[in-house]
């Protein structure tokens, strides 16, 4: 017997009917629940459903105790998967108002995926238009994942204006399963990191401007894990898949960083997670996003003893539940190097690492993470509580 707070009441009910229980008992209680103090909590139970109008208690008994009709008896999954249609001839106008109208875009300019199009980017990769790329959901344990194919991947990535030679990239992004954007109330977002020979070979920005809009390909990219996430990972629909409440400007684009490995004076992120340097990779964070500052540890010298403690500091703001996620312009990584810490784990143990007599600030150390792009013309760095997900090969998708 779930019992949901009323501002769900689409979600549970869609979400119910999906799995084969449109029947399936629901409480319905006052929203919301956090923030409120014990007695009002009580006092919500002891009263009636938002919904129903009936004494939520008696409601709960009646659906725990009450015999199942035949309709509330049935059960089973509703198998889906992401649709393929070819739609048309009609004008132009016509075919960019109908994606708008059935939620297929990011209501910004796009590109239409015409049968041309979409050829030419297959040819971007090796593999089959028919195959399976995996599956995706915004979140799995409360909806069912639907499958894709190349080809169906192929259309996003035309519609978000990317070129055929970025496509394995865009494939291996599709393949994790990870949606841009997540059925929670909370309105998280995706960070990519990109590692690799493919960097160059696309013509990715990691100098100056490397998370602003100068890239093609690091703009186009990561347009393509939102359109795809919406038209191949459950539609994203806002009150029945989508539940943030803000919503988040980044998911138009996600965070997408290209990593600056030949200015970084520590290995490159992939290598630490187990790659070889020629590997070409793609590694996904998720959490709240991050924001820009001008790092304290800028006048730093290498024996000024206020360093490490400033340097510290700038954790404290951070969220604790996904961690620490922090991008170094190369001249605040080398400052950083230069003052003693010259691998990656020092310094993540040192941030780690709480003062005598408290608790650390983060869960664990592995959920702190740095990696490095700019153009070194400032000692600034971008941070904010994201966590590491996984690092997958762009290489396979060639």
């Amino acid at each position: 017997m779930p019992i949901v707070t009323e501002v769900f009441e689409v979600l549970a009910k869609t979400n119910a009917a999906k799995r084969g229980m449109p029947y399936q008992r629901t409480t319905f209680v006052p929203h919301p629940v956090w923030g409120r103090s014990a007695e009002q909590l009580r006092e919500n139970i002891e009263g009636s459903s938002p919904v129903s109008g009936n004494p939520i208690m008696e409601e709960i008994i009646q659906g725990l105790t009450r015999p199942l009709n035949a309709e509330e008896q049935k059960s089973g999954l509703v198998e889906v998967s992401a649709e393929s249609s070819i739609i048309g001839p009609d004008s132009e106008d016509n075919l960019i108002q109908y994606f708008h109208d059935d939620g297929m875009t990011d209501y910004l300019p796009f590109v239409l995926p015409t049968k041309e199009r979409v050829e030419a980017m297959l040819k971007g990769t090796s593999h089959k238009r028919d195959e399976i790329v995996g599956k995706m959901s915004p979140a799995a344990d409360a909806y069912e994942p639907w499958t894709f194919t190349v080809e169906q991947v192929a259309v996003n990535a035309v519609m978000a204006g990317a070129k055929p030679e970025y496509f394995p990239v865009i494939l291996a992004i599709a393949s994790s399963g990870i949606s841009s954007m997540h059925s929670s109330t909370n309105s998280f977002v995706q960070s990519l990191v990109i590692n690799g020979p493919v960097r160059k070979e696309i013509g990715m920005n990691y100098g100056i401007g490397a998370m602003g809009p100068f890239s093609h390909a690091n703009a186009t990219i990561g347009r393509a894990y939102t359109l795809l996430s919406k038209n191949l990972g459950h539609g994203q629909i806002p009150g029945e898949t989508y539940l943030g409440a803000l919503g988040n400007a980044m998911t138009y684009a996600n965070i997408v960083i290209a990593e600056n490995e030949e200015e970084n004076p520590w290995a490159p992120f992939h290598v630490e997670k187990g790659f070889k340097a020629e590997d070409s990779t793609v590694s996904f964070f998720m959490g709240y996003g991050i924001s820009s500052g001008q790092g304290t540890v800028a006048g730093a010298t290498q024996n000024d003893p206020k360093f490490d403690q400033e340097f510290k500091n700038l954790f404290d703001t951070v969220g604790t539940l996904f961690g620490a996620f922090v991008v170094l312009d190369p001249t605040v990584a080398k400052n950083i190097y230069e003052h003693g810490y010259d691998t990656k784990q020092k310094l993540i143990d040192f941030v780690f690492k709480p003062a005598e007599g408290q608790k650390p600030h983060f869960r664990s150390a592995d959920s702190i993470s740095f990696v490095v792009t700019g153009g070194q013309t400032n000692l600034y760095y971008h941070y904010g509580s994201m966590r590491y997900m996984r690092t997958i090969s762009i290489d396979e998708w060639r």
